[in-house]
């Protein structure tokens, strides 16, 4: 989320979602302030991931209790102070560095309780294990 369209980030992942399926949604070039507030007052949660937030393993349960959708931030160097304070959910997957990719990424793995679907609704396609080289099988 940003307040800086990226048209090309929105398109990649729209095709990733149409090939590959699920429910995924990315928006950009919305002020970020209003966004959390919006998404708030429909009644979903926010999670801030950043490295000054709770140990993932020690709020995880209570995340996944929480039914509502989920706003999932991501931190980055200048992330204004103020997101901390919006955030139902401050969280550090580990309080060292890390890309804010592999933030996500491990976070969402464990908020599927290591069971990531390895086929979302709607697939046209979906990659197959190989030990060696892409194995993706087209489905009908």
């Amino acid at each position: 989320m940003s307040d800086t369209h990226d048209g090309q980030l929105a398109t990649t992942v729209e095709k990733v979602v149409e090939e590959f399926g699920g429910k995924f949604i990315v928006e950009t070039g919305v002020p970020w302030r209003s966004t959390i507030v919006n998404w708030k007052k429909s009644s979903g949660s926010v999670i801030h991931l950043t490295a000054y937030g709770l140990r993932l393993q020690d709020v995880i349960e209570e995340i996944k209790s929480v039914k509502s959708d989920k706003l999932i931030i991501v931190g980055a160097e200048k992330m204004p102070g103020e997101v901390f304070q919006l955030a139902d959910w401050n969280v550090a997957v580990t309080n060292q560095p890390i890309s804010e990719v592999s933030a996500l990424g491990i976070f969402l793995d464990w908020l599927s309780d290591h069971h990531m679907r390895e086929e979302f609704p709607g697939a046209r396609r979906k990659i197959l294990p190989s030990g060696h080289g892409k194995n993706v099988l087209g489905i009908n």
